[in-house]
């Protein structure tokens, strides 16, 4: 995992108001609540008592209760009351889990998974989308880790085969480019697929007018992004369970309808299609092995993996930023 990160972990749907939910998520056990004031906190699903789950319990002027013994956690994760000691007793400062700072944004509640500072970063989000669209979508779990659903979303060779009944008709086998470029932890990546008639691919510095060519983005470190008309965007947030399964976010954004109920009957709709084109993907993304991927592993790559590879180079470049800030 790339630490000092915001991940998009959960719809926001999914939290209720003053019902935790326990999920697994950067290989551990969470519980998420959500108080009167809507603010989020997250802490280790693990009573420090005797180790039940805190997320069976309930919310109790905004703390989370177990549902053991009736401890009180804070957002902080600190124990705050133990009712078998009385209510005015004080509260040793060993009696604590850890926790993480948890946000609302965009419909997604997000983790900063990394040290607590006080100037956190702002979320970061595809700034065309924060107003003036609307959207629905699904989720599902694939037993991959999320870098194999990430570099899935980023692979522009596999279109003809994978999805030759969908997105991928045309026999477009032949892959110029493609030409990646980043702008901080944002990578957009023009993609420009043809038939394969004998010419020599493009390399990325030949292909004039890159901009105009159909793109799509990765926002370091789990959200993409397929632009497919102004107007109309897949999202996809990829939620790191642990090191084998990951829960995709599939999300169909659009503007062009503004009718209140037409909006959301089209945007229900489209899970239809890209389920089909999901499913695609997971059949065969389920058999790669290994389950990870790394900067180096025993692949033969081509030129148009480059925005996979991109992808390996920058998660191994911020992990090493970070390294060298803790040393």
């Amino acid at each position: 995992m790339v630490k000092n990160q915001w991940y998009a972990v959960l719809d926001s749907k999914e939290l209720k108001k003053n019902k935790p939910i326990g999920v697994t998520r950067f290989s551990q056990k969470l519980v998420f609540w959500r108080d009167e004031l809507d603010n989020i906190s997250c802490i280790f699903d693990k009573c420090c008592h005797r180790g039940a789950s805190l997320a069976l319990g309930k919310v109790a002027n905004n703390h989370i209760q177990c549902p053991f013994h009736g401890f009180k956690y804070d957002s902080s994760g600190k124990v705050t009351s133990i009712p078998a000691n009385g209510k005015d007793r004080p509260v040793l400062s060993n009696f604590k889990v850890n926790s993480y700072i948890a946000k609302e944004a965009y419909g997604f509640i997000w983790v900063w998974y990394g040290e607590p500072r006080e100037n956190l970063p702002k979320i970061k989000f595809f700034e065309e989308l924060k107003e003036g669209f609307s959207y629905g979508g699904f989720s599902e779990i694939w037993r991959v880790h999320y870098t194999r659903a990430i570099e899935n979303q980023l692979d522009v060779v596999h279109l003809p085969f994978v999805h030759n009944t969908t997105i991928g008709r045309g026999n477009k086998t032949l892959v110029n480019g493609p030409v990646v470029k980043w702008n901080e932890d944002l990578m957009t990546f023009y993609v420009k697929n043809e038939e394969d008639n004998g010419q020599t691919p493009q390399k990325p510095n030949e292909i004039e007018n890159y901009e105009k060519l159909f793109s799509l983005q990765l926002q370091m470190p789990n959200l993409w992004q397929n632009i497919i008309s102004d107007k109309v965007r897949i999202v996809a947030a990829f939620a790191p369970i642990d090191e084998e399964n990951t829960k995709i976010y599939l999300r169909f954004y659009q503007s062009f309808m503004k009718l209140p109920v037409l909006k959301q009957i089209i945007n229900n709709l489209s899970s239809i299609p890209n389920k089909i084109i999901l499913h695609q993907d997971r059949r065969v993304v389920l058999t790669q092995l290994p389950k990870k991927s790394e900067l180096k592993m025993d692949e033969n790559l081509i030129p148009g993996d480059l925005p996979i590879i991109e992808f390996r180079r920058k998660r191994e470049e911020l992990k090493k930023q970070e390294i060298e800030k803790e040393s």
